[in-house]
């Protein structure tokens, strides 16, 4: 299991920063997954650390960084926020894959997973994010 780090914000989060390199993405999905473990968020695990996945495999793909940062953190009770920023200025969009395309379908595995995602442009780059939203009694039952 992968030693989580606090943010060290008012928002309870963790994060770190890696290379862009492909095993980064397998640290990334431990980091998810320990963090909603922390939380007791266990039935969206799996969906956080796809969504997770994704994101930094685009980065690690498309953005031609050298590092990238991501960042899982709770700003509500319900609500799950994932963010991989990077210092590429392109954005992300929605690939049209064909049934024969080996890519370009992880951004619609996003759209389909999530509440909601999209992006935030910086001067140093992007944050591209992806939020999931706890049922009612899941937040009940971490509460209790």
């Amino acid at each position: 299991m992968t030693a989580v780090r606090a943010s060290g914000t008012d928002v309870p989060s963790y994060t770190e920063t890696w290379d862009c390199q492909p095993e980064s993405a397998a640290k990334a999905r431990r980091l998810v997954s320990a963090a909603m473990s922390l939380w007791g968020i266990s039935e969206l695990a799996d969906v956080g650390v796809l969504i997770a996945s994704e994101l930094v495999s685009n980065a690690i793909n498309h953005s031609r960084c050298r590092r990238f940062r991501i960042r899982i953190s709770r700003p509500h009770d319900r609500t799950i926020k994932i963010l991989v920023s990077d210092t590429n200025h392109q954005v992300p969009t929605l690939g049209n894959p064909d049934s024969e395309s080996e890519n370009g379908r992880g951004l619609h595995l996003v759209e389909v997973m999530s509440t909601k995602w999209g992006y935030d442009r910086r001067r140093w780059g992007k944050i591209v994010w992806a939020e999931l939203e706890l049922a009612e009694e899941s937040v009940r039952q971490v509460e209790s």
